[in-house]
């Protein structure tokens, strides 16, 4: 059962996928998708025409800016933010208070399984790929690839993980996930292949 908490403030025109949760003081604005199975926390804000996939997982005070699309199983971190400007300012050169017509919106997208950390920054345009990792207060301002493991300011690949969100070693010529067993193949292309 879909569950919105009386001091959510969800758009009439946004769509709440079934068994999904929006906790207290959550704004999700209008046009905004949210898939099956969703939870979001405290505070998220998810701006217009967002689109979240099933399984989503969004904790508490993090800041999804659209045109945002997150795919199935996406976790976003306490306090992270997902930016949309990529010249940011409230005037125009003129003085003049800057409006809607005034600017161009750019995506942050997020592949399937990715996770993004507590307080992290994902700078739009970017694409994160499916399974990545974003670490705690990493700030990301080029593409990740599928799998990767990213830290620092800016954000730098130190690795690879599973799907398990492990660190992946890389052991007996192929790379291996600690925790589940489960052997990877072709990592750092477009498609990551279990072995």
């Amino acid at each position: 059962m879909t569950h919105i908490e009386q001091s959510a403030d969800v758009s009439p025109l946004a769509t709440i996928g079934k068994e999904s949760s929006v906790w207290h003081l959550a704004q999700i604005r209008e046009e905004a998708v949210l898939g099956e199975n969703c939870n979001i926390g405290r505070g998220v804000y998810i701006g217009p025409g967002v689109v979240l996939g099933d399984n989503c997982k969004v904790q508490n005070y993090a800041l999804v800016y659209e045109p945002a699309s997150l795919a199935d199983g996406v976790f976003i971190g306490p306090a992270a933010v997902l930016t949309n400007d990529l010249f940011p300012r409230a005037i125009n050169p003129d003085g003049t208070r800057k409006g809607n017509e005034d600017w161009e919106a750019v995506a942050v997208t997020i592949g399937q399984g990715a996770s993004i950390g507590a307080r992290a920054v994902c700078i739009a345009p970017v694409h994160i790929g499916a399974w990545a990792m974003v670490a705690a207060g990493a700030v990301v301002n080029r593409d990740v690839p599928a799998h990767a493991l990213v830290v620092g300011v800016p954000a730098r690949q130190i690795g690879w993980v599973g799907t398990a969100g492990h660190r992946l070693e890389f052991t007996d010529g192929s790379w291996q996930c600690p925790a589940t067993g489960e052997r990877y193949d072709h990592l750092g292309s477009e498609f990551t292949v279990p072995v």
